[in-house]
């Protein structure tokens, strides 16, 4: 075992890229060797790597050998994951951050990158770095803690060093709070510097000086390099082919939360439409209950009940028109009466506030009849902000007895008001002497009050960095021979799939079509998926066939060095066994005979 932990004489010495071009010393590392036989050295000299940039320290160099527990500290918990392989960890901070008061969220040193590095016996001749989440927080700029062991929907990075044999990193995007508050001064200003460390530097930061010390690591450059990223990874992974196209050769990029302000605003206009049209939130039982009504009655393919929404977008399911959902006695639309003797009943006040929910976000709350619009429309009429979740899927996250934090922190960030936010005792630490402290506001808000937020969001993306990444121009990163794979689950509860098609139609369309922009660019659809790679419906035992990381990611890399073009690929499930076939966007699955819970029985058209 070998530990290096650096002063700040890095700032002067062992410092960085100069715009995107590494400046290599490669004696260290075995330079002049065979460029076939392995030149690691897991010491001080990766240093030499990132000499000339004054704005990035070299943190620690450590070696970890197989078996050795992953942990920082000198006596490490007895549940520590374990090296499988010999394994060198490299950590950076890349400023200059934002000078502040020490106990400002938006106070930061910079930028933290973590970089893992297997053995030259093992190194596939890959870099596989990956995404964040949320807020993307972390501790990749401490020296006395390991982001790097942590899993994710896109694998962790330690995992992808020592189990892949690709160099991996991850990066803290700027600062180490797990909320919104880094992005305010004390004063309550905007903090510019870290909306733009947090939306795009921090990326393109982690992207270069990976190349670099792999390339002093092994005594050649990666041959192909991979962004993977889910949620905010999979804004990240879009940001990167927006703005650094020549970053990395592909990007595989999931539920992406672009359109940011747009869709994590309207995450809060579930809350909204229960305190406004009901006084308070539904059970989970009754969200559940209607949620599994919508699946009943729009889940039958080759005269089977799936169990969940194959295509929500044909699905125009009306609880105000169903009298099993509706208390008993209680009047519906239609002329209807209710049936239902159970607790999680609901009347036609909060079955027309499910409809609004699943609808989306307007101005001023309505909502059309599910049947004229159920918000699969790739424009939005005026007065729609934006979509509402998908029928079938569960709606506990979003329309729980509590917001989704992020949902309220942006909120709270759009109308310059932390009382907004959720209190310290619910997990959302907003805290500022100009902005005030969480304080559970978003009771109060009107639908006007909303949509003015969604306004303001959309209207402040220079200052925030444009983080809403909606940017349909991708014709750089196509000229780059660049490659993005991008999926999307038809039953995720917190990011709306319809803003993931809308934004592809817009990259066709300014691009040259569909056909025109699958050179280069390819999307996949997931029935029932939720915001991971598990089941997103209302009904448990759903048991969706659904792909995996892996499966993407080999489709990926199998595009990328051999040229084969992502296809049909085959959803698994186990427990029964089932498959399903996922079509490249815009095809669709379109049962001819047989099996419905088998691939075989359908074709993409």
């Amino acid at each position: 075992m070998s530990t290096l932990s650096l002063t700040p004489w890095s700032r002067q010495i062992a410092l960085g890229l100069l715009a995107g071009t590494s400046v290599i010393t490669l004696a260290a590392c075995g330079g002049d060797s065979n460029a076939n036989e392995p030149t690691t050295a897991c010491n001080e000299s990766l240093g030499d790597a990132l000499a000339g940039d004054p704005l990035t320290e070299l943190l620690l160099v450590r070696e970890f050998k197989t078996g050795e527990p992953l942990s920082l500290d000198s006596n490490p918990q007895d549940d520590a994951r374990v090296a499988t392989a010999d394994v060198c960890v490299v950590k950076l901070n890349v400023g200059p951050g934002n000078p502040g008061p020490a106990d400002a969220p938006s106070t930061s040193a910079g930028i933290g990158i973590e970089v893992w590095l297997p053995t030259g016996e093992n190194w596939n001749d890959r870099i596989h770095v990956k995404g964040g989440g949320g807020w993307a927080g972390g501790v990749q700029g401490s020296t006395t803690a390991l982001a790097g062991v942590g899993g994710s929907s896109s694998g962790s990075p330690a995992t992808t060093a020592m189990v892949e044999g690709a160099v991996s990193a991850s990066t803290d995007t700027g600062h180490t709070v797990m909320n919104g508050a880094f992005t305010v001064n004390p004063d309550g200003s905007v903090s510019e510097a870290l909306w733009r460390d947090f939306s795009e530097r921090s990326l393109h930061e982690m992207a270069v000086k990976t190349k670099a010390l792999t390339e002093a690591y092994y005594g050649r450059p990666a041959a192909y390099s991979y962004f993977n990223g889910f949620s905010t990874g999979g804004r990240q992974g879009h940001k990167l082919a927006q703005a650094h196209p020549d970053d990395f050769d592909g990007i595989l990029a999931g539920a992406p939360a672009f359109n940011w302000t747009k869709f994590i605003t309207n995450e809060l206009y579930p809350q909204i439409v229960m305190q406004r049209d009901l006084g308070g939130p539904l059970s989970g039982d009754q969200l559940n209950l209607v949620s599994n009504a919508a699946i009943q009655a729009c889940d039958v393919v080759g005269g089977q009940h799936l169990g969940y929404i194959a295509d929500p977008a044909s699905c125009t399911y009306d609880p105000t028109l169903d009298a099993s959902v509706l208390c008993a006695g209680e009047p519906g639309n239609g002329g209807i009466t209710g049936t239902n003797t159970t607790a999680a009943c609901v009347n036609l006040a909060e079955a027309q506030a499910v409809n609004k929910i699943w609808y989306g976000q307007t101005v001023d709350g309505s909502a059309p009849a599910p049947a004229a619009d159920n918000s699969w429309k790739v424009q939005l009429d005026q007065d729609h902000k934006w979509y509402g979740l998908a029928r079938g899927t569960s709606l506990v996250r979003l329309a729980g007895e509590s917001p989704f934090p992020i949902s309220a922190d942006m909120v709270a960030l759009e109308m310059d008001d932390f009382t907004i936010g959720l209190p310290v005792s619910r997990g959302t630490p907003f805290a500022n002497d100009t902005l005030g402290t969480g304080a559970d506001g978003w009771r109060d808000l009107s639908f006007a009050q909303l949509a003015d937020a969604w306004d303001i969001g959309v209207e402040r993306q220079p200052q925030y960095a444009h983080i809403n990444t909606d940017d349909p121009n991708l014709a750089a990163f196509r000229d780059s021979d660049g490659k993005m794979l991008m999926y999307h689950g038809l039953s995720d509860t917190l990011i709306m799939p319809q803003g993931t098609v809308q934004y592809y139609h817009r990259v066709a369309e300014r691009l040259g079509g569909f056909d025109a922009i699958q050179n280069f660019y390819r999307f996949y659809l997931v029935p029932a998926m939720d915001h991971g790679f598990g089941n997103g419906t209302s009904n448990p035992d759903a048991n969706p066939p659904l792909p995996s990381n892996e499966q993407l990611y080999a489709a990926l890399t199998a595009w990328v060095e051999n040229g084969e073009a992502p296809g049909t690929l085959i959803a698994t499930a186990d427990e029964p066994a089932k498959s399903r076939p996922l079509c490249v966007y815009p095809l669709k699955a379109t049962y001819t005979q047989g099996d419905p819970n088998q691939a075989g029985s359908y074709t993409c058209s």
